[in-house]
């Protein structure tokens, strides 16, 4: 018999979320943003451990109230807008005492990302041997295909694809008639740990894709997307993840 590979959820929380200010503790359905992702990760099954990468001492704070880790702070310099993922992931895996197979991102801006969706992902990757990582998927709504670029002084544009070996170009095409292209959504990440040792990325060189179902990849980015979030869990559109206080 087999044993599962042991796995880690990674939780990133910077405190300096331009878009939205303070978003990761601001409170959606009664419960900071955050609690969501912590929710999701233990309810799933799947992980021995669920920490919070972190810059503040407030969110470490809400995530411990929750149940998550949060045994350190990321320092500034990982915390910032343009920070890579890659370092704060170094920082955090070469920071803790235990080593793990996988270890998943389950961001805390996609609140309705539920343990389902992690549970599907992971035996989706454990089945594609191939695969270096898995990550969220959906199909786009805006096709690349009918994008254009334009030209400095504003007067032309060219289509951002080339197109000229097609006999009739996509921009001049029905959207179903293109071809199936997706977006990645910031719903969901399970890597193999190996991966950011042998390529120094959080990717590797074969991703499988996991697509996500419903409002799983909704993200919050924008104040417009916090607005939806309240209206989809009031008109009871789509479903939150409880989450789990601890007892003082």
């Amino acid at each position: 018999m087999t044993s599962r590979p042991s796995a880690i959820a990674l939780i990133p929380a910077r405190s300096g979320s331009e878009r939205v200010p303070g978003k990761n503790m601001r409170l959606l359905a009664g419960h900071p943003l955050i609690a969501y992702a912590i929710a999701a990760a233990q309810r799933s099954g799947v992980f021995a451990r669920v920490v919070v990468s972190t810059d503040s001492e407030g969110i470490a704070a809400i995530a411990t109230r929750y149940g998550a880790d949060a045994p350190f702070l990321r320092p500034p310099e990982l915390a910032t807008s343009t920070s890579p993922d890659i370092e704060w992931i170094v920082h955090t895996l070469e920071q803790l005492p235990e080593r793990y197979d996988l270890f998943a991102i389950v961001r805390p801006t996609s609140p309705f990302r539920g343990p389902d969706a992690i549970q599907r992902a992971l035996r989706q990757l454990l089945a594609t041997p191939e695969a270096d990582s898995i990550r969220a998927v959906e199909p786009v709504r805006q096709h690349p295909g009918k994008m254009w670029t334009i030209a400095e002084d504003g007067r032309t544009m060219v289509p951002l694809l080339d197109q000229s070996h097609l006999e009739v170009p996509w921009h001049s095409t029905q959207f179903q008639a293109l071809p199936r292209v997706y977006a990645q959504n910031a719903a969901l990440e399970i890597v193999w740990t190996r991966v950011v040792a042998e390529t120094r990325t959080h990717a590797g060189r074969v991703v499988a894709p996991f697509l996500t179902e419903g409002f799983e990849g909704f993200n919050v980015d924008y104040e417009d997307d916090w607005v939806r979030a309240e209206q989809l869990v009031i008109a009871g559109l789509a479903a939150l993840p409880g989450p789990r206080l601890q007892s003082a």
